[in-house]
C-alpha cells in the first residue's frame, strides 16, 4: 500500500493477508491487463495449471513466476506463450529501454507482424526471459541506479 500497489486476491488467500489492504478478485481480474500498480493473485494446484491458465487467459505480453525451484523456473520460461517471461522479478521491467532497445513504439504479442517483402529477420519472433531475485524497477532508476545487464540464454530442451 505504501507504494500504491492495489492487490486483488482470490478469496481463499485472504487469510494470509491480515493487516494488508486488498480487494477480493472477480472473474474479470483473471483476464485483465492492468495499466498501473495493480496485481491479481490466485492460487493454483501446480505449475501445469498455472501455465494452462496463463496461456488460455493471459494477454501474452508479460507473465511472471515467483519460485525458488530451478526446474519450475525453466519449465515456466519454456512453456508460457508470452513475449516476456519473468522469473522472480517485477513485470514492470517489460520495457524496450530496459531491454537495451532504446525507446519502444510498442510491444507486439502476435507471432508475426511483418508485411511486404521480408528477409529472415522479419520471420523471427522473440521471447524475452528476465531472471531475477526479487528485483524491482525502482532500484534501476534515479541517482544511484544499478546498471542493466543483457545476455542471451539457451532454453532449448535437450
Amino acid at each position: 500500500k505504501a507504494n500504491g500497489v492495489e492487490m486483488r486476491v482470490e478469496e481463499s488467500l485472504a487469510k494470509y493477508l491480515l493487516g494488508f489492504d486488498y480487494k477480493i478478485a472477480t472473474e474479470e481480474d483473471w483476464t485483465a491487463e492492468y495499466d498501473g500498480l495493480t496485481i491479481a493473485i490466485r492460487s493454483v494446484k501446480d505449475l501445469e495449471e498455472a501455465i494452462t491458465i496463463i496461456n488460455s487467459n493471459g494477454s501474452h505480453h508479460t507473465d511472471c513466476i515467483i519460485t525458488e525451484n530451478k526446474e519450475k523456473q525453466d519449465e515456466f520460461a519454456r512453456r508460457v506463450d508470452s513475449a516476456d517471461v519473468f522469473i522472480n522479478a517485477s513485470t514492470r521491467f517489460a520495457d524496450g529501454f530496459r531491454f537495451g532497445k532504446g525507446a519502444e513504439v510498442g510491444i507486439s504479442t502476435n507471432k508475426i507482424h511483418a508485411r511486404g517483402p521480408m528477409g529472415m529477420e522479419g520471420l523471427m519472433i522473440y521471447k524475452y526471459v528476465l531472471v531475477g531475485n526479487g528485483h524491482m524497477v525502482k532500484d534501476y532508476s534515479g541517482k544511484n541506479a544499478k546498471p542493466y545487464t543483457h545476455r542471451k540464454i539457451d532454453l532449448r530442451e535437450d
